[in-house]
């Protein structure tokens, strides 16, 4: 007998019996340990960790009321305001599963979202009731930026008033009960409800706190500048598990401005930004206006950084940017590029998204799953406690996702001969011109050396002779002097000939998700609404 095989049969692997700490018990820590410390501000709002912690427990006793059962799903869409803080830590105070939107989708996309998750409840801001009105017989409680305001007793702040000081029944959560259906933004299609379990994502503060900011105290502040629903909800965790201050910025377009006077004036030390947001941060005269020496760490994830915005950023804000590569099916632990490490780049070369982070680990893989050796390209897998657990009621994706217990990013790169990791781009936005596949990213990265371009997104569409080629949609920087065909022709010189984009568009803007990422399908779109993407018939 191996120990292996006795191991089977001891109680502390018994997954359906093991107990793990319910994600909103870190707040309920904090609030014990410094419930008069600063926990929430927002525009005039200030609210302590006791504060928070109170109105969790009246808005989860509220829903247990309601009878909203462990494992039932809690639809929320909102943008950031300081009481979608309250419904999430209630949601998993009640043993419910918080599954929040992305609040720039349309009423249908969210009524989509509503068929595929089964939600028992809605939470709603109160500027979007359209997107109730399309959740039919589904009950919607409201909430809004300024909690005073009551909209009825439906309402968030209404119904925490009326069950003050009410506990609820404690959830003690097993190991893989979910917490958070997390939809993926997805590159190439409709989003996908990622199952996050509350082991799995107390795996993930846990390592965010140990590989991002591991000296996070209470005497730091973070300023919110994306998406609750997304990364920046995740980011927030770690905070309420420190007890660091969580500011918000007072509205929902983001102003640089307004967000360097809020650095300033809350001494903020943290940011979790996307490549997009922190080039329009650094890169803002507003950067160099305010005191901005309290800041520590910018961190920025979900896409790739070119080697020119990188630079700039460098310069702007000094030793304070981390950057970690982790999809939302891993909540952004895969890899990670400290302070301490960061540097610009080559002119024309990719930055590097760092090395392994604690306790997981990345495979490069062929397609038929074997490991490539280092420098050879491959697909991005991974393994670890920060995997999800697959996708919800989604047998193909899932397929798709796990081979031999490795998870399948769908990105291509590569590791260097020190573990560094390099991502070369997409499976999905690849494409074969004359047989041969191209990278956009790379080809992005050899466009940018052009002087007078200033952002630049390659996208592979249909050609009647090769196959696919590249066009590429481009930004000039104010002033710049170059035509198209001055492009197009700078384009076939400084690059081999095959990977060359056959167009160049350029437009005042390249267009981004509400995640803030450039992707296949927004480039199609535009390229379709401008006439540029190639129809069968006036493909070349």
């Amino acid at each position: 007998m191996t120990v292996t095989s006795a191991l089977r049969s001891l109680p502390g692997l018994d997954r359906s019996t093991r107990r793990t700490p319910n994600l909103a018990a870190a707040l309920q820590q904090t609030a014990r340990r410094t419930p008069h410390r600063p926990a929430v501000v927002f525009r005039d709002l200030r609210w302590t960790w006791g504060e928070l912690d109170r109105r969790v427990d009246a808005l989860a006793a509220a829903l247990r009321g309601a009878g909203v059962a462990p494992g039932q799903v809690v639809l929320t869409h909102s943008p950031n305001c300081p009481d979608l803080l309250t419904v999430m830590y209630a949601v998993w105070r009640a043993g419910a599963v918080w599954a929040p939107t992305n609040y720039r989708l349309d009423p249908d996309d969210v009524a989509g979202l509503a068929r595929h998750t089964q939600p028992v409840l809605f939470v709603c801001h109160r500027d979007y009731a359209d997107h109730a009105a399309a959740l039919a017989g589904v009950p919607v409680w409201w909430l809004g930026d300024d909690p005073s305001r009551h909209a009825g007793p439906a309402d968030v702040e209404q119904l925490i008033e009326a069950h003050a000081d009410q506990r609820p029944e404690r959830y003690d959560p097993r190991c893989d009960d979910p917490a958070w259906l997390f939809f993926t933004s997805g590159s190439s299609g409709s989003p996908k409800a990622a199952v996050l379990t509350h082991d799995q994502m107390q795996f993930v503060v846990t390592n965010h706190l140990a590989d991002l900011m591991p000296d996070l105290r209470a005497e730091d502040g973070t300023l919110v500048v994306a998406p609750l629903s997304h990364g920046a909800g995740i980011h927030v965790t770690m905070h309420v598990a420190r007890g660091a201050r969580i500011v918000l910025l007072p509205d929902r377009r983001l102003d640089p401005a307004v967000a360097w006077s809020l650095v300033e004036k809350e001494r903020v030390s943290t940011m979790f930004t996307v490549p997009t947001i922190l080039n329009r941060l650094a890169q803002h005269p507003a950067a160099a206006a305010f005191d901005r020496s309290s800041l520590r760490y910018v961190i920025y994830a979900g896409a790739p950084i070119t080697a020119k915005d990188l630079a700039r950023d460098l310069e702007a804000l000094g030793p304070v940017l981390v950057q970690y590569y982790g999809l939302g099916e891993v909540t952004g632990n895969i890899t990670v590029w400290p302070p301490w490490m960061h540097c610009a780049p080559e002119p024309g070369s990719s930055p590097t998204a760092g090395y392994e982070r604690t306790g997981m680990q990345v495979s490069i893989q062929d397609s038929a799953g074997n490991e490539v050796d280092d420098g050879e390209r491959g697909e991005i897998c991974v393994c670890g406690p920060a995997v999800f657990a697959g996708y919800l009621n989604n047998d193909e994706a899932n397929q798709k996702a796990f081979r031999a217990g490795w998870f399948r990013t769908g990105d291509i790169g590569y590791m260097d001969e020190t573990g560094m990791l390099f991502i070369t781009g997409r499976d999905s936005e690849m494409y074969i011109s004359g047989g041969s596949n191209i990278d956009p990213r790379e080809v992005e990265e050899k466009v940018l050396k052009h002087p007078d371009i200033e952002q630049v997104a390659v996208v592979g569409v249909p050609d009647a002779e090769w196959g696919e080629v590249g066009y590429a949609v481009c930004v000039l920087r104010r002033g710049a002097a170059s035509t198209v065909p001055d492009l197009v022709e700078w384009c076939a010189l400084n690059m081999p000939r095959y990977k060359a984009p056959r167009r160049v568009i350029v437009v005042s803007e390249l267009p981004t998700s509400g995640y803030g990422k450039v992707t296949k399908v927004l480039l199609k779109q535009l390229l379709e609404e401008l006439g540029e993407w190639p129809t069968p018939v006036s493909a070349p």
